[in-house]
Protein backbone atom coordinates (compact mmCIF):
# COMPACT_ATOMS: atom_id res chain seq x y z
CA UNK A 1 0.00 0.00 0.00
CA UNK A 2 2.81 2.35 0.93
CA UNK A 3 4.61 1.51 -2.30
CA UNK A 4 1.48 2.31 -4.35
CA UNK A 5 1.08 5.60 -2.49
CA UNK A 6 4.71 6.52 -3.11
CA UNK A 7 4.33 5.65 -6.80
CA UNK A 8 1.25 7.86 -7.07
CA UNK A 9 3.02 10.74 -5.32
CA UNK A 10 6.07 10.34 -7.60
CA UNK A 11 3.88 10.26 -10.71
CA UNK A 12 1.99 13.39 -9.64
CA UNK A 13 5.26 15.18 -8.93
CA UNK A 14 6.63 14.16 -12.31
CA UNK A 15 3.49 15.40 -14.09
CA UNK A 16 3.67 18.68 -12.20
CA UNK A 17 7.32 19.11 -13.08
CA UNK A 18 6.66 18.38 -16.76
CA UNK A 19 3.78 20.83 -16.77
CA UNK A 20 5.99 23.56 -15.37
CA UNK A 21 9.16 22.84 -17.35
CA UNK A 22 8.63 21.04 -20.65
CA UNK A 23 10.91 18.04 -21.07
CA UNK A 24 12.24 17.46 -24.60
CA UNK A 25 13.07 13.88 -25.54
CA UNK A 26 15.53 13.49 -28.41
CA UNK A 27 14.17 11.65 -31.41
CA UNK A 28 16.52 9.53 -33.56
CA UNK A 29 16.73 12.50 -35.96
CA UNK A 30 17.70 14.81 -33.09
CA UNK A 31 20.36 12.34 -32.00
CA UNK A 32 21.81 12.17 -35.51
CA UNK A 33 21.81 15.94 -35.84
CA UNK A 34 23.44 16.39 -32.43
CA UNK A 35 26.20 13.95 -33.38
CA UNK A 36 26.77 15.80 -36.65
CA UNK A 37 26.95 19.15 -34.84
CA UNK A 38 29.55 17.77 -32.45
CA UNK A 39 31.67 16.40 -35.30
CA UNK A 40 31.39 19.68 -37.24
CA UNK A 41 32.47 21.86 -34.32
CA UNK A 42 36.15 22.69 -33.85
CA UNK A 43 35.72 22.24 -30.10
CA UNK A 44 33.49 19.15 -30.45
CA UNK A 45 30.62 20.89 -28.68
CA UNK A 46 27.03 20.86 -29.98
CA UNK A 47 26.60 24.46 -28.77
CA UNK A 48 29.65 25.63 -30.75
CA UNK A 49 27.33 27.45 -33.16
CA UNK A 50 25.24 29.10 -30.43
CA UNK A 51 25.20 32.89 -30.67
CA UNK A 52 25.14 35.11 -27.55
CA UNK A 53 22.20 37.29 -26.62
CA UNK A 54 22.37 40.80 -28.05
CA UNK A 55 22.80 42.42 -24.64
CA UNK A 56 25.37 39.89 -23.43
CA UNK A 57 28.22 42.31 -24.08
CA UNK A 58 30.78 40.14 -22.24
CA UNK A 59 30.41 37.37 -24.83
CA UNK A 60 30.20 39.47 -28.00
CA UNK A 61 33.58 39.95 -29.76
CA UNK A 62 34.66 43.60 -29.63
CA UNK A 63 37.65 45.87 -30.04
CA UNK A 64 39.26 46.73 -26.66
CA UNK A 65 39.46 50.33 -27.87
CA UNK A 66 35.73 50.35 -28.48
CA UNK A 67 34.11 48.42 -25.62
CA UNK A 68 30.39 47.80 -25.90
CA UNK A 69 28.07 49.90 -23.76
CA UNK A 70 24.32 50.37 -23.85
CA UNK A 71 24.65 54.10 -24.59
CA UNK A 72 27.09 53.52 -27.43
CA UNK A 73 24.88 50.86 -29.01
CA UNK A 74 21.85 53.14 -28.78
CA UNK A 75 23.71 56.01 -30.46
CA UNK A 76 24.92 53.67 -33.21
CA UNK A 77 21.41 52.36 -33.73
CA UNK A 78 20.16 55.88 -34.41
CA UNK A 79 23.08 56.90 -36.63
CA UNK A 80 22.85 53.75 -38.76
CA UNK A 81 19.37 54.79 -39.89
CA UNK A 82 19.89 58.57 -39.74
CA UNK A 83 19.34 60.09 -43.20
CA UNK A 84 20.18 63.50 -41.73
CA UNK A 85 23.92 62.76 -41.69
CA UNK A 86 24.01 62.32 -45.49
CA UNK A 87 25.46 65.80 -45.85
CA UNK A 88 28.21 65.49 -48.50
CA UNK A 89 26.49 63.98 -51.54
CA UNK A 90 27.75 64.39 -55.10
CA UNK A 91 24.66 66.43 -55.94
CA UNK A 92 22.47 68.67 -53.81
CA UNK A 93 19.52 66.46 -54.76
CA UNK A 94 21.06 63.63 -52.74
CA UNK A 95 21.41 65.58 -49.50
CA UNK A 96 19.76 63.95 -46.47
CA UNK A 97 18.18 61.22 -48.63
CA UNK A 98 20.06 58.04 -47.65
CA UNK A 99 21.54 56.20 -44.69
CA UNK A 100 23.66 53.14 -43.89
CA UNK A 101 20.40 51.19 -43.95
CA UNK A 102 19.77 52.17 -47.57
CA UNK A 103 22.12 49.31 -48.53
CA UNK A 104 21.58 47.19 -45.41
CA UNK A 105 17.79 46.95 -45.20
CA UNK A 106 16.61 45.11 -42.04
CA UNK A 107 13.64 43.42 -43.75
CA UNK A 108 16.04 42.21 -46.47
CA UNK A 109 18.31 40.54 -43.92
CA UNK A 110 20.36 43.75 -43.57
CA UNK A 111 21.34 43.47 -47.25
CA UNK A 112 20.04 45.37 -50.29
CA UNK A 113 16.52 44.54 -51.33
CA UNK A 114 17.58 44.82 -54.98
CA UNK A 115 20.46 43.61 -57.12
CA UNK A 116 22.85 46.37 -55.99
CA UNK A 117 23.16 48.61 -52.97
CA UNK A 118 22.59 52.29 -53.79
CA UNK A 119 23.22 55.07 -51.24
CA UNK A 120 23.93 58.56 -52.61
CA UNK A 121 22.37 58.93 -56.04
CA UNK A 122 19.54 56.56 -55.31
CA UNK A 123 15.79 57.06 -55.27
CA UNK A 124 12.85 54.93 -54.17
CA UNK A 125 12.40 51.97 -51.88
CA UNK A 126 9.44 49.75 -52.73
CA UNK A 127 8.31 47.23 -50.13
CA UNK A 128 11.70 45.74 -49.29
CA UNK A 129 14.22 48.04 -50.94
CA UNK A 130 13.73 46.37 -54.32
CA UNK A 131 12.68 49.59 -56.11
CA UNK A 132 15.86 51.52 -55.35
CA UNK A 133 17.19 53.02 -58.58
CA UNK A 134 19.18 55.95 -59.96
CA UNK A 135 18.26 59.56 -59.30
CA UNK A 136 17.95 61.32 -62.66
CA UNK A 137 20.34 64.13 -61.70
CA UNK A 138 23.20 61.66 -61.25
CA UNK A 139 25.52 60.11 -63.79
CA UNK A 140 26.57 56.52 -63.06
CA UNK A 141 30.09 57.43 -61.87
CA UNK A 142 28.66 59.99 -59.42
CA UNK A 143 26.60 57.40 -57.58
CA UNK A 144 27.68 55.78 -54.32
CA UNK A 145 27.57 52.16 -55.49
CA UNK A 146 29.93 49.20 -55.40
CA UNK A 147 30.86 46.61 -58.02
CA UNK A 148 29.84 43.79 -55.67
CA UNK A 149 26.67 43.18 -53.69
CA UNK A 150 26.93 44.48 -50.09
CA UNK A 151 27.30 41.74 -47.51
CA UNK A 152 24.81 41.38 -44.68
CA UNK A 153 25.89 43.02 -41.42
CA UNK A 154 24.14 40.35 -39.36
CA UNK A 155 26.51 38.50 -37.02
CA UNK A 156 29.37 40.71 -38.22
CA UNK A 157 30.82 40.67 -34.69
CA UNK A 158 32.27 37.29 -35.63
CA UNK A 159 33.96 38.51 -38.82
CA UNK A 160 37.72 39.04 -38.47
CA UNK A 161 38.41 40.69 -41.85
CA UNK A 162 35.51 42.52 -43.47
CA UNK A 163 34.29 42.98 -47.07
CA UNK A 164 34.23 40.39 -49.84
CA UNK A 165 38.00 40.79 -50.32
CA UNK A 166 38.78 40.97 -46.59
CA UNK A 167 40.83 44.13 -46.91
CA UNK A 168 39.93 45.69 -43.56
CA UNK A 169 41.56 44.65 -40.30
CA UNK A 170 45.24 44.31 -39.41
CA UNK A 171 44.97 40.80 -38.02
CA UNK A 172 43.73 37.47 -39.36
CA UNK A 173 44.46 36.89 -43.03
CA UNK A 174 45.88 40.40 -43.41
CA UNK A 175 49.02 39.70 -41.42
CA UNK A 176 51.78 40.01 -44.00
CA UNK A 177 49.86 42.32 -46.33
CA UNK A 178 51.18 45.53 -44.79
CA UNK A 179 52.59 46.73 -48.11
CA UNK A 180 48.99 46.99 -49.38
CA UNK A 181 47.83 49.32 -46.59
CA UNK A 182 47.80 52.49 -48.66
CA UNK A 183 45.54 55.55 -48.57
CA UNK A 184 43.58 54.02 -51.43
CA UNK A 185 40.13 53.12 -50.06
CA UNK A 186 41.24 53.86 -46.50
CA UNK A 187 43.52 50.86 -46.15
CA UNK A 188 46.08 52.96 -44.24
CA UNK A 189 43.67 52.71 -41.29
CA UNK A 190 44.77 49.09 -40.85
CA UNK A 191 48.03 50.50 -39.48
CA UNK A 192 46.17 51.60 -36.34
CA UNK A 193 45.63 47.96 -35.40
CA UNK A 194 41.89 48.25 -34.75
CA UNK A 195 39.39 45.50 -35.46
CA UNK A 196 38.16 45.29 -39.03
CA UNK A 197 34.66 46.55 -38.25
CA UNK A 198 35.80 49.80 -36.66
CA UNK A 199 38.37 50.30 -39.41
CA UNK A 200 35.84 49.78 -42.17
CA UNK A 201 33.23 52.06 -40.60
CA UNK A 202 35.67 54.93 -40.15
CA UNK A 203 36.39 54.73 -43.85
CA UNK A 204 32.73 53.99 -44.59
CA UNK A 205 31.47 57.33 -43.30
CA UNK A 206 33.91 59.03 -45.67
CA UNK A 207 33.10 56.82 -48.66
CA UNK A 208 29.37 57.16 -48.13
CA UNK A 209 29.59 60.95 -47.82
CA UNK A 210 28.30 61.33 -44.26
CA UNK A 211 29.12 64.03 -41.70
CA UNK A 212 28.71 64.85 -38.01
CA UNK A 213 28.06 68.60 -37.86
CA UNK A 214 26.70 71.16 -35.41
CA UNK A 215 23.33 70.71 -37.12
CA UNK A 216 23.44 66.98 -36.38
CA UNK A 217 24.55 67.54 -32.80
CA UNK A 218 22.30 70.43 -31.80
CA UNK A 219 19.39 70.74 -34.23
CA UNK A 220 18.70 67.00 -34.22
CA UNK A 221 19.77 66.46 -30.60
CA UNK A 222 22.66 64.00 -30.93
CA UNK A 223 25.04 65.94 -28.68
CA UNK A 224 23.50 64.40 -25.55
CA UNK A 225 23.82 60.92 -27.06
CA UNK A 226 27.54 61.49 -27.78
CA UNK A 227 27.97 62.86 -24.24
CA UNK A 228 26.53 59.70 -22.76
CA UNK A 229 28.31 57.26 -25.08
CA UNK A 230 31.76 58.89 -24.98
CA UNK A 231 31.82 60.61 -21.61
CA UNK A 232 35.50 59.71 -21.06
CA UNK A 233 36.61 61.61 -24.17
CA UNK A 234 37.53 65.26 -24.19
CA UNK A 235 35.01 67.52 -25.89
CA UNK A 236 37.47 68.02 -28.74
CA UNK A 237 37.42 64.28 -29.43
CA UNK A 238 33.88 63.40 -28.39
CA UNK A 239 31.78 64.67 -31.29
CA UNK A 240 33.90 63.22 -34.08
CA UNK A 241 33.12 61.18 -37.14
CA UNK A 242 35.43 58.52 -35.68
CA UNK A 243 33.26 58.20 -32.60
CA UNK A 244 30.21 57.99 -34.84
CA UNK A 245 31.92 55.06 -36.57
CA UNK A 246 32.68 53.48 -33.19
CA UNK A 247 29.03 53.80 -32.14
CA UNK A 248 27.79 52.29 -35.40
CA UNK A 249 30.30 49.45 -34.98
CA UNK A 250 29.06 48.81 -31.45
CA UNK A 251 25.48 48.65 -32.69
CA UNK A 252 26.39 46.30 -35.53
CA UNK A 253 28.05 43.90 -33.10
CA UNK A 254 24.67 43.39 -31.41
CA UNK A 255 22.89 42.38 -34.65
CA UNK A 256 22.73 38.70 -33.79
CA UNK A 257 20.24 36.21 -35.23
CA UNK A 258 19.77 34.51 -31.88
CA UNK A 259 16.00 34.06 -32.32
CA UNK A 260 16.18 31.88 -35.44
CA UNK A 261 14.74 28.34 -35.17
CA UNK A 262 18.22 26.80 -35.39
CA UNK A 263 19.46 28.99 -32.54
CA UNK A 264 16.41 28.16 -30.42
CA UNK A 265 17.07 24.50 -31.17
CA UNK A 266 20.65 24.85 -29.97
CA UNK A 267 19.32 26.38 -26.74
CA UNK A 268 17.42 23.17 -26.09
CA UNK A 269 14.00 23.68 -27.66
CA UNK A 270 13.83 20.61 -29.89
CA UNK A 271 10.47 21.75 -31.27
CA UNK A 272 11.92 25.03 -32.58
CA UNK A 273 12.71 23.40 -35.93
CA UNK A 274 10.25 21.21 -37.78
CA UNK A 275 11.25 17.82 -39.12
CA UNK A 276 12.19 19.07 -42.58
CA UNK A 277 14.37 21.84 -41.15
CA UNK A 278 16.12 19.26 -38.97
CA UNK A 279 16.66 17.02 -41.99
CA UNK A 280 18.07 20.00 -43.87
CA UNK A 281 20.38 20.81 -40.97
CA UNK A 282 21.56 17.21 -41.00
CA UNK A 283 22.35 17.49 -44.72
CA UNK A 284 24.21 20.75 -44.03
CA UNK A 285 26.32 19.21 -41.28
CA UNK A 286 26.87 15.85 -42.97
CA UNK A 287 26.41 14.80 -46.62
CA UNK A 288 26.60 18.27 -48.21
CA UNK A 289 29.64 19.15 -46.07
CA UNK A 290 28.58 22.83 -46.00
CA UNK A 291 30.17 23.09 -42.57
CA UNK A 292 33.63 22.53 -44.04
CA UNK A 293 33.52 26.16 -45.18
CA UNK A 294 30.67 27.64 -43.12
CA UNK A 295 32.27 26.53 -39.88
CA UNK A 296 32.37 29.52 -37.58
CA UNK A 297 29.75 30.60 -35.05
CA UNK A 298 27.99 32.78 -37.63
CA UNK A 299 28.14 29.97 -40.22
CA UNK A 300 30.74 31.91 -42.20
CA UNK A 301 34.53 31.83 -42.29
CA UNK A 302 37.53 34.10 -42.71
CA UNK A 303 38.52 32.26 -45.89
CA UNK A 304 38.28 33.02 -49.60
CA UNK A 305 37.34 30.74 -52.50
CA UNK A 306 36.58 31.04 -56.19
CA UNK A 307 33.26 29.43 -57.09
CA UNK A 308 33.09 30.70 -60.66
CA UNK A 309 29.83 32.61 -60.18
CA UNK A 310 28.93 35.55 -62.41
CA UNK A 311 29.82 39.12 -61.49
CA UNK A 312 27.46 41.98 -60.70
CA UNK A 313 27.90 43.73 -64.07
CA UNK A 314 26.72 40.55 -65.81
CA UNK A 315 23.22 41.01 -64.42
CA UNK A 316 22.83 44.03 -66.71
CA UNK A 317 21.03 45.76 -63.84
CA UNK A 318 23.90 47.34 -61.92
CA UNK A 319 25.30 50.88 -62.14
CA UNK A 320 28.93 51.98 -62.56
CA UNK A 321 30.47 48.54 -62.94
CA UNK A 322 31.80 46.59 -65.90
CA UNK A 323 34.02 43.72 -66.97
CA UNK A 324 37.02 45.94 -66.09
CA UNK A 325 35.87 46.52 -62.51
CA UNK A 326 38.64 45.39 -60.16
CA UNK A 327 35.99 44.22 -57.71
CA UNK A 328 35.55 41.21 -59.98
CA UNK A 329 38.98 39.98 -58.84
CA UNK A 330 37.82 39.47 -55.25
CA UNK A 331 40.66 38.96 -52.80
CA UNK A 332 43.12 39.49 -55.63
CA UNK A 333 42.23 43.16 -56.01
CA UNK A 334 43.52 43.74 -52.48
CA UNK A 335 46.57 41.47 -52.32
CA UNK A 336 47.65 41.93 -55.93
CA UNK A 337 48.50 38.22 -56.02
CA UNK A 338 47.31 36.31 -59.08
CA UNK A 339 46.59 33.25 -56.96
CA UNK A 340 43.95 35.27 -55.07
CA UNK A 341 42.04 36.38 -58.15
CA UNK A 342 38.30 35.61 -58.25
CA UNK A 343 38.30 34.42 -54.64
CA UNK A 344 35.60 35.86 -52.38
CA UNK A 345 34.93 35.70 -48.67
CA UNK A 346 32.73 32.97 -47.22
CA UNK A 347 29.68 34.88 -45.91
CA UNK A 348 27.43 34.18 -42.94
CA UNK A 349 24.18 32.39 -43.82
CA UNK A 350 21.41 33.74 -41.58
CA UNK A 351 18.32 35.45 -43.07
CA UNK A 352 19.56 34.99 -46.63
CA UNK A 353 16.04 34.28 -47.82
CA UNK A 354 14.86 37.79 -46.92
CA UNK A 355 16.10 39.18 -50.27
CA UNK A 356 16.12 37.31 -53.61
CA UNK A 357 19.75 37.82 -54.70
CA UNK A 358 22.78 35.75 -53.79
CA UNK A 359 26.58 35.66 -54.19
CA UNK A 360 28.80 38.72 -54.73
CA UNK A 361 27.31 39.28 -58.17
CA UNK A 362 23.62 38.69 -57.35
CA UNK A 363 23.74 35.91 -59.92
CA UNK A 364 21.18 33.64 -58.23
CA UNK A 365 17.64 34.61 -57.33
CA UNK A 366 16.51 31.85 -54.98
CA UNK A 367 18.15 29.75 -52.30
CA UNK A 368 17.15 26.66 -54.23
CA UNK A 369 19.16 28.04 -57.17
CA UNK A 370 22.12 28.39 -54.79
CA UNK A 371 21.77 24.82 -53.52
CA UNK A 372 21.49 23.49 -57.09
CA UNK A 373 24.60 25.46 -58.06
CA UNK A 374 26.63 23.78 -55.33
CA UNK A 375 25.06 20.39 -55.98
CA UNK A 376 25.87 20.55 -59.70
CA UNK A 377 29.38 21.87 -59.10
CA UNK A 378 29.66 23.54 -62.52
CA UNK A 379 31.16 27.08 -62.70
CA UNK A 380 29.05 29.58 -64.67
CA UNK A 381 31.51 32.44 -65.26
CA UNK A 382 33.74 31.84 -68.29
CA UNK A 383 36.03 34.67 -67.11
CA UNK A 384 37.19 32.61 -64.14
CA UNK A 385 39.98 30.18 -65.10
CA UNK A 386 39.28 26.58 -64.13
CA UNK A 387 42.62 26.54 -62.31
CA UNK A 388 41.31 29.17 -59.89
CA UNK A 389 38.06 27.41 -58.99
CA UNK A 390 38.17 25.86 -55.53
CA UNK A 391 38.89 22.13 -55.54
CA UNK A 392 36.09 21.77 -52.98
CA UNK A 393 33.61 22.99 -55.57
CA UNK A 394 32.48 19.75 -57.15
CA UNK A 395 29.18 17.86 -57.49
CA UNK A 396 27.64 16.97 -54.13
CA UNK A 397 25.35 14.23 -55.51
CA UNK A 398 22.50 15.16 -53.17
CA UNK A 399 19.14 13.58 -53.82
CA UNK A 400 16.16 15.79 -54.79
CA UNK A 401 14.79 15.29 -51.27
CA UNK A 402 18.08 16.39 -49.71
CA UNK A 403 18.18 19.46 -51.96
CA UNK A 404 14.68 20.38 -50.82
CA UNK A 405 15.46 19.76 -47.14
CA UNK A 406 18.69 21.77 -47.26
CA UNK A 407 16.91 24.66 -48.99
CA UNK A 408 14.24 24.73 -46.28
CA UNK A 409 16.87 24.76 -43.52
CA UNK A 410 18.65 27.70 -45.15
CA UNK A 411 15.42 29.57 -45.84
CA UNK A 412 13.48 29.11 -42.62
CA UNK A 413 15.67 27.24 -40.12
CA UNK A 414 18.27 30.03 -40.26
CA UNK A 415 15.78 32.88 -40.42
CA UNK A 416 15.43 35.13 -37.38
CA UNK A 417 11.83 36.38 -37.68
CA UNK A 418 12.24 39.41 -35.44
CA UNK A 419 14.95 41.61 -36.92
CA UNK A 420 12.66 44.59 -36.40
CA UNK A 421 13.87 44.65 -32.78
CA UNK A 422 17.05 46.22 -34.09
CA UNK A 423 15.24 49.11 -35.79
CA UNK A 424 14.48 52.40 -33.96
CA UNK A 425 10.90 53.65 -33.90
CA UNK A 426 12.17 57.01 -35.13
CA UNK A 427 15.43 58.90 -35.66
CA UNK A 428 16.28 62.19 -33.98
CA UNK A 429 16.05 64.28 -37.16
CA UNK A 430 12.47 63.12 -37.62
CA UNK A 431 13.28 62.31 -41.25
CA UNK A 432 12.09 59.29 -43.16
CA UNK A 433 14.40 56.24 -43.04
CA UNK A 434 16.14 54.21 -44.36
CA UNK A 435 15.69 56.59 -47.33
CA UNK A 436 14.37 60.14 -47.31
CA UNK A 437 13.94 61.03 -50.98
CA UNK A 438 10.42 61.95 -52.09
CA UNK A 439 9.65 58.62 -53.77
CA UNK A 440 10.82 56.70 -50.71
CA UNK A 441 8.73 58.88 -48.43
CA UNK A 442 5.64 58.02 -50.47
CA UNK A 443 6.44 54.31 -50.62
CA UNK A 444 7.33 54.12 -46.93
CA UNK A 445 4.38 56.25 -45.86
CA UNK A 446 6.47 58.74 -43.93
CA UNK A 447 7.69 62.30 -44.24
CA UNK A 448 5.54 65.35 -44.67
Amino acid sequence: MKLRLLAIIFTCALIAACTKDKVYLDTPLDQLLNSSLVRAADDNRADHFLLPESDDFANIPQDPRNPLTKDKVELGKMLFFETGIALSPSKEAGKKTYSCASCHVPSAGFRPGGVQGIADGGIGFGANGENRSKLAAYRDFEMDVQGVRPLSVLNVAFVENTTWDGRFGSKGVNVGTEDRWTHDRGLHLNEEGMSALETQNIEGLEVHRMEITEEVLDDYGYRTYFDQAFSDDTEAERYSKRNAAFAISAYLRTLLTNQSPFQEYLKGNKDAMNEQEKKGALVFFSDAKCYHCHKEKNLGANEFYALGVNDLYQTGLAFNTSAEDKSNLGRGQFTGEAEDNYKFKIPQLYNLGDAPFFFHGSSKKTLKDVVHYFNDGIPENANVPASQVARQFKPLNLTPEQVEDLTVFLETGLRDPNLNRYVPEKILSGFCFPNNDLFSQIELGCGE
